[in-house]
């Protein structure tokens, strides 16, 4: 990608793994990049209010959106799995919290929910298995009224239609409001090469606080920002890194240095 551009696929348009490509950035100072008011108009906007940037991270409101841009018009990308960082701290859970990472599914995934528990199960357990820091439970009798609101799970499960994504998740310094994976329907079960399994495994990545791997300059395209801390050597083959800015695999499957990654932050 040779700008900083939005681009929203629809079901149709994803052919292999296409479909979870949003507002990507590269080098901003690339004379063709759009300016503030042309990347707000083209950056898609969720139900909930939230822009959608780097093809799964929601952003809430405009300053947040505004910082975003800025930030990707300057960079400074470091020569060095990575984890966001908010004010120079790496945003992840406390050791207690990572421990219990409570969930429901919503039942308004109808007949697709006992596949979304399925992935969320298998996708969790991904993480899981790579250290006892980790565990993710899921809490079915919070289903009913599965959504932000709900203090008695850490996060909620829900579907959308019509999304730019195919899915999208949170950091660990989201507020609880706004804390939910939205899983697109239209698109989640027909994404090419990425099962549901390796979609939820990539979204929880971010929920425990990891960025996506091709924001690291030797990736050479889709840079995102600075705001993070690499974990280990570059990965091209990540969980973590779209295969389509420049990624060794086409199935989303986690690797040995993801798995080093997360036991450096949460070692059990």
């Amino acid at each position: 990608m040779k700008s900083m551009t939005t681009r929203v696929l629809s079901a149709a348009a994803v052919v292999g793994l296409a479909g979870i490509t949003g507002a990507t950035a590269s080098n901003a100072q690339d004379p063709d990049a759009p300016s503030y008011g042309e990347f707000k108009s083209s950056t898609y906007q969720d139900a909930d209010g939230q822009y959608i940037v780097n093809g799964d991270i929601p952003l809430s409101g405009e300053k947040a959106l505004k910082t975003f841009y800025e930030e990707i018009a300057a960079p400074t990308p470091e020569n060095e799995l990575i984890v966001n960082t908010v004010y120079g701290r790496d945003d992840v859970w406390s050791a207690s919290q990572a421990k219990a990472l409570t969930y429901c599914v919503s039942d308004r995934f109808g007949s697709n929910k006992a596949a979304v528990v399925s992935a969320m199960s298998s996708g969790g357990n991904q993480w899981e298995s790579a250290t006892s820091g980790i565990d993710f439970t899921y809490v079915s009798a919070q289903d009913s009224r599965c959504t932000t609101s709900n203090s008695n799970v850490t996060f909620s499960v829900e579907p959308v239609t019509g999304a730019s994504y195919i899915a999208r998740a949170f950091f660990p310094s989201t507020s609880k409001s706004q804390r939910n994976v939205l899983i697109n329907t239209d698109q989640f079960f027909s994404a090419g090469g990425w099962s549901p399994s390796n979609i939820v495994a990539h979204e929880l990545g971010h929920a425990l606080g990891f960025r996506h791997e091709h924001t690291r300059p030797e990736a050479g395209t889709c840079f995102e920002d600075s705001s993070w801390r690499p974990l280990t050597p570059y990965d091209s083959a990540s969980i973590m890194h779209y295969p389509q800015c420049n990624g060794s695999s086409a199935d989303l499957s986690m690797t040995s240095t993801d798995r080093a990654g997360v036991q450096s932050v949460y070692p059990g």
